[in-house]
């Protein structure tokens, strides 16, 4: 199957470095619309969708290879491989900042760097960790999911989206989920929620930005924090905004944290 077909692979901009976005649960590539091009000249950037979402290739999607996130980050390591030269700094939102520490477990040493936006190894509170949820929140959001997709879709996506001065953000995620095949996200919203990928995540030595919202309902600032402290090369960075998509409620504050995380790889902005 053609790569760029199966996940609607996109390449803009150049630049001896690439970064590569890879979108959350309900999203598709257009959520980058407002960050991504800001980078295009000094980086050549990818964009893709993942399988199941977007305007990505549904019938690729396969339930035994998608049943754990591996899945995904094996197709992020072919993207990578077959569109991204030079270092390779991954931008990851939401279930895909794990999916690319899971990547670069996969394959040591190709992957520059992340900028994890919005990151969280596991939902569910553990104990000596706080994930934001207990076991029965997400079994019963699973439940709200599998029984009403399009009503959990139009109820839950404002609050994830937060950004309550910008209502148009709010639409734009509700019709992304809504577009979305109701048994591929219900599969993957239980391989999201249901995850835990603190293990892949503890120790990993490769540079990392955290950006984190100041309010969100989805990755509390715990969440953040905590990675902050088992990642050993990461930088933190708490980004003053409500909601769950910074890089489409604050995409400008994103991307200065992200220019100065980034400065190793590239060179000045073109004036």
């Amino acid at each position: 199957m053609d790569l760029r077909q199966r996940n609607n692979v996109n390449v803009i901009g150049n630049g001896t470095s690439t970064l590569v976005f890879s979108h959350g649960f309900g999203c598709n590539q257009a959520m980058w619309n407002d960050l991504a091009p800001q980078f295009a000249d000094r980086f050549r950037v990818v964009m893709y969708d993942l399988v199941g979402a977007g305007l990505s290739d549904l019938a690729a999607f396969d339930k035994a290879k998608y049943s754990a996130l591996d899945g995904y980050a094996c197709d992020l390591n072919e993207i990578i491989d077959a569109y991204a030269e030079g270092p390779v700094i991954l931008v990851g939102h939401s279930v895909s900042a794990m999916i690319g520490a899971l990547a670069d477990r996969l394959v040591p040493g190709r992957i520059a760097a992340h900028v994890l936006i919005g990151p969280s190894p596991r939902y569910i509170d553990a104990e000596g960790y706080v994930g934001g949820f207990t076991r029965a929140d997400i079994d019963d959001l699973l439940d709200t999911l599998d029984s009403n997709f399009l009503g959990w879709s139009s109820s839950m996506a404002p609050v994830i989206m937060g950004a309550p001065q910008q209502p148009a953000l709010s639409v734009e995620l509700t019709e992304s989920f809504c577009r979305t095949e109701p048994d591929i996200a219900k599969q993957f919203a239980r391989v999201t929620f249901m995850s835990d990928n603190r293990q892949d995540v503890i120790g990993l030595t490769t540079p990392v930005l955290i950006l984190q919202s100041s309010d969100d309902l989805i990755a509390p600032v715990a969440v953040g924090e905590y990675l902050h402290r088992v990642l050993p090369n990461s930088t933190y960075c708490l980004v003053d905004n409500v909601g769950h998509c910074p890089h489409m409620s604050a995409p400008q504050a994103c991307a200065v944290a992200m220019d100065a995380f980034l400065a190793p790889w590239i060179p000045a902005r073109v004036s």
